[in-house]
């Protein structure tokens, strides 16, 4: 594909979403810029949340894992029902109850200060790097098949990937957001029927005769129940899922302040609800074009590249024709910006309510902050690119399941520690605890393997950080005065 084409592509496609920034932020203030004045169509929001929450690392980060564990991700997907399940039922009532902008006040409510900041800063941390790592794999892509033929350096090309960005949300925010999202999910989407669509056809295989032969194929096995010891056993893998979809939605930021954005509690459950039906249905999808990806490629004798993020991209664009070549771009820029526009907005919404105290200022003060916050995010995106670029040599996909599990611990710990149970903490140790127990649970992951047989930790890392957060919370607690009462 000519880099004048994608150049070309991209123009549009960024002039599109600043057409739609400059219509929807007309009037917005920093409140609207944080809840999108709780006016959001429902159905908008769940369409547009199949696009940050799969990002660009499951666009090719799971497609290009088919030829290393089969469908084996799709046992973490249905894990995720019964995350999504526990949110709609237990964390979007408390939430709409206490009518939170940062879902981290609660912490502030249920126990003091330092659980708060403790909880905000966790957040912080694992969604900053997180979504620089999903960004990093764009500006990858971007890198080699347009700026690497104009000899641009990649820190430029990270650059100017985060600047637009940057243009687009600085002023609306999640209202803006929620509408982009929605925008880019459609490419995303269209993106990964068009390409099985076209292997298909490549292949000869009609509807019936692709899913047969997916099917009969190497790649298909989704179920691990041989090998206990395995990471890839279904429990650890359903289990983790479970708890992953609760700590990276239901206790994140970024996807609970677009539900919020919902008129009321209903709505927002409904939003829920068919996400949850999406995110399987398109998950699947996305292992389905990894199989065909990897049945292609033997098929025309094609060699495998040394990195499997690289698959995908390296057929789309190089093989398959134009056609395909352009809806890939569109979906890759599409899911990762759907992904780091949002994060970028929930991470400036948290550190001004949770660390600024934005309650009680005036607005020209709000947003100025604001727009320096903003642009402080903007920046450590970047900072963080380039590191994880030089350093990575992992897949994308475990990459962040990885990060995932030792950051988001300490949150799943402090909220499940909060909502079942009424004991007080010492408040002050909140943050020691918190820091503690993701460096327990990397010490049991290192040697699980010497000390328990052979059993190696795997998704499961984050329900062991949980617990050992919520096990220090309980050391450093005493019983409520209601409690001893009832004693």
């Amino acid at each position: 594909m000519s880099p004048y084409l994608v150049l070309s592509i991209i123009i549009i496609y960024f002039a599109a979403l600043i057409t739609i920034s400059i219509i929807t932020s007309k009037g917005a203030t920093t409140d609207t810029f944080f809840t999108a004045n709780r006016q959001s169509p429902w159905y908008l929001v769940a369409f547009g949340m199949i696009g940050s929450s799969l990002s660009g690392i499951t666009f090719v980060s799971v497609p290009g894992n088919v030829g290393k564990v089969g469908f084996s991700y799709f046992q973490v997907v249905l894990g995720y029902i019964i995350g999504y399940t526990v949110i709609m039922t237990i964390l979007m009532p408390l939430y709409y109850r206490l009518n939170l902008v940062s879902i981290y006040t609660y912490l502030e409510q249920r126990f003091d200060k330092w659980s708060y900041k403790t909880g905000a800063f966790f957040f912080l941390l694992s969604r900053t790097v997180g979504s620089s790592l999903r960004l990093c794999l764009s500006a990858t892509v971007l890198q080699l098949f347009l700026f690497d033929a104009w000899n641009v350096p990649f820190y430029v090309t990270v650059a100017i990937t985060i600047f637009l960005i940057w243009i687009y949300t600085f002023k609306g925010g999640i209202k803006t957001i929620v509408w982009t999202d929605a925008f880019q999910t459609i490419f995303l989407v269209s993106a990964v029927v068009i390409s099985v669509y076209l292997i298909s056809q490549r292949l000869g295989l009609s509807l019936g005769g692709m899913i047969r032969t997916v099917y009969e194929s190497d790649y298909s096995k989704i179920f691990f129940l041989d090998d206990v010891n395995s990471t890839l056993f279904f429990p650890k893998q359903f289990f983790g899922g479970a708890f992953i979809a609760i700590a990276m939605t239901g206790l994140d930021q970024d996807l609970m302040q677009k539900n919020l954005t919902c008129k009321n509690l209903h709505e927002a459950q409904k939003n829920m609800l068919w996400l949850t039906v999406s995110i399987v249905i398109v998950n699947l999808l996305f292992l389905t074009l990894g199989a065909l990806l990897y049945i292609y490629s033997e098929t025309k004798g094609l060699a495998l590249p040394a990195y499997s993020d690289e698959l995908y991209p390296r057929l789309a664009l190089q093989e398959f024709g134009l056609f395909a070549g352009i809806f890939f771009l569109l979906g890759i820029i599409a899911s990762s910006y759907a992904s780091a526009d949002s994060a970028l907005a929930s991470l400036t919404t948290s550190f001004c309510i949770d660390f600024l105290n934005f309650k009680n200022k005036p607005e020209p003060v709000k947003r100025k902050q604001k727009n320096i916050v903003h642009f402080g995010f903007s920046i450590a995106f970047l900072i963080i690119i380039l590191i994880s670029k030089e350093l990575n040599q992992r897949s994308l996909i475990d990459t962040v399941l990885l990060v995932a599990g030792y950051t988001y611990g300490p949150l799943l710990g402090l909220f499940t520690f909060g909502l079942f149970t009424t004991r007080r903490v010492k408040d002050k140790l909140v943050p020691l605890v918190c820091v503690i127990a993701p460096l327990i649970s990397f010490w049991i992951s290192s040697h699980s393997g010497e000390w328990l047989s052979g059993y190696k930790i795997g998704s499961e890392i984050l329900i062991v950080n949980g617990a050992i957060t919520f096990l220090g919370l309980w050391i450093i607690s005493t019983k409520t005065e209601k409690a001893v009462s009832n004693n």
